[in-house]
């Protein structure tokens, strides 16, 4: 449990890096099929340059979300380190709040509907979650608690979680999510094709991590707090009641052909 996979003099290749490097590979060639399938309205050209502005949103909502939450336990005493996002600190629920933002300016430009996009990208994100979850584990951050059970895990030292617990069996919170994330994904793959109006697909993601996120939390022992209350708990609360609002507002699971003959 390292995570470095390859050192080659000054060149260095992380497993958090990879994984990362591996979701977007995956996203390309998977979204390539899947936006021409809706009929977005984007090119395979055009679907390259989405995806890299979608990227950046969610690296930029990420960080900018992570500071928030250490600004006064850490960045306002160094300020500096806040463009040092090589030093870590990504937070999920900022990813995804910048990375639909960035879906919602894109579409605004290209003139296609945000939705389709949202539609398409949300289950290649839960699979990009559950693959930072194998970053997360070699480097042993992201940990859980410490646990007496059978599957509860040691990590090195040198590890955020090695450091903090040294020696202590800890729940390997990584790996659930990393399932569960999974699970997230197939269920969204699954349904993608099935008679449903626009929105139901990312609704149902939002719906789904957010309470994955909110019950795993409560075994993680680095959660960002916002008073004595978990950030990541509270953003899964409005997720989870955001998406239910949207989908029996507008019952989004009724397709079209359902809707005509009603």
């Amino acid at each position: 449990m390292h995570p470095t996979l390859v050192r080659l003099g000054p060149i260095e290749i992380r497993y958090y890096g990879l994984m990362y490097v591996i979701a977007i590979v995956i996203g390309i060639i998977l979204l390539q099929r899947e936006i021409p399938r809706k009929k977005v309205g984007l090119t395979k050209d055009e679907v390259l340059s989405y995806i890299f502005w979608v990227v950046i949103g969610g690296i930029v909502g990420a960080r900018i979300y992570y500071v928030i939450f250490m600004w006064s336990r850490f960045y306002t005493h160094n300020p500096l380190e806040i463009f040092a996002v090589w030093h870590g600190g990504l937070a999920i629920h900022g990813g995804i709040i910048g990375g639909a933002a960035a879906v919602v300016l894109y579409a605004r430009v290209k003139k296609v509907h945000f939705l389709d996009l949202l539609d398409a990208t949300a289950p290649l994100l839960a699979l990009g979650q559950a693959l930072g979850r194998i970053g997360n584990f070699m480097n042993g951050d992201a940990h859980g608690l410490p646990t007496d059970l059978p599957w509860g895990i040691v990590f090195p030292r040198g590890s955020i979680a090695g450091d903090e617990f040294p020696g202590q069996p800890l729940h390997p919170v990584m790996l659930y999510e990393l399932a569960l994330n999974l699970a997230n994904f197939f269920i969204l793959w699954r349904l993608r094709k099935s008679e449903h109006k626009r929105g139901f697909i990312v609704a149902l993601y939002l719906l789904n991590y957010g309470v994955i996120r909110f019950f795993v939390s409560f075994l993680r022992a680095d959660s960002l707090m916002l008073g004595k209350l978990r950030g990541a708990q509270i953003l899964s609360v409005i997720f989870v009641a955001g998406s239910l609002l949207f989908l029996f507002l507008f019952k989004l699971w009724q397709g079209d052909k359902k809707k005509k003959k009603n």
